[in-house]
């Protein structure tokens, strides 16, 4: 039996769970839903649902290409305050196409930058660690990331 209290001191480390649990929608907090709509749209990313029942909800969800999980916002969907979402990234493996591919779209996307932890400033290569960053319009914060080669233990064995 559990009682939900930890003490801190316990050395033991839960075994990985074995019931598949995907992340599969991340909700946004948007202040104009049509403006939302019209933002996530020139970019490019899939259209999976626009969901209005009367003029208290309404739910609308987009997919990232090729991406195992979506967004979505509305009315009626959150009470956070809309932008007050940060950090939400987006792995690439091409920072640099990524980046121009939403310039050409008309999305204001920082220059590509490279953020690593304090003690790995010695390793090589910039996978994870070359970022971008851009905002929806309502000031949620998105960031590119390149991935090009995934660190070991970051796949899921079958």
């Amino acid at each position: 039996m559990s009682t939900g209290e930890s003490t801190g001191t316990s050395s033991e480390v839960p075994e990985v769970g074995t019931i598949d649990m995907k992340l599969e929608v991340v909700t946004l907090p948007v202040s104009d839903v049509d403006r939302a709509k019209s933002f996530y749209q020139s970019l490019g990313w899939r259209l999976d649902a626009d969901l209005a029942a009367g003029d208290d909800f309404r739910a609308l969800q987009f997919t990232p290409p090729r991406s195992q999980c979506s967004i979505h916002f509305g009315t009626g969907i959150t009470t956070a305050e809309p932008g007050s979402l940060q950090g939400l990234e987006l792995v690439v493996e091409d920072i640099d196409a990524a980046r121009a591919d939403l310039i050409s779209r008309g999305v204001d996307v920082s220059e590509v930058f490279e953020q690593r932890p304090p003690g790995l400033e010695s390793v090589s290569g910039r996978s994870y660690f070359a970022l971008a960053s851009f905002s929806d319009p309502d000031g949620n914060g998105w960031l590119l990331q390149e991935v090009t080669t995934r660190l070991p233990g970051r796949e899921w064995e079958d």
